[in-house]
């Protein structure tokens, strides 16, 4: 009985890893990059005047 849980603890670790990379890979219609693309301009902006300012 105690081979059969050590053979079942990589089992539930790899149908676990499989359901985690699932999720992690599914798309994502619903958001959108506008509103963080335009705050990393603004970001990239600030950042190259303190450099060209300094």
């Amino acid at each position: 009985m105690a081979a059969l849980t050590w053979l079942l603890i990589p089992l539930l670790a790899a149908i676990g890893a499989g359901l985690w990379g699932s999720w992690v890979s599914r798309n994502r219609k619903t958001i959108e990059d506008g509103s963080e693309l335009a705050g990393y301009m603004r970001f990239r902006e600030a950042m190259e005047r303190s450099r060209s300012g300094g």
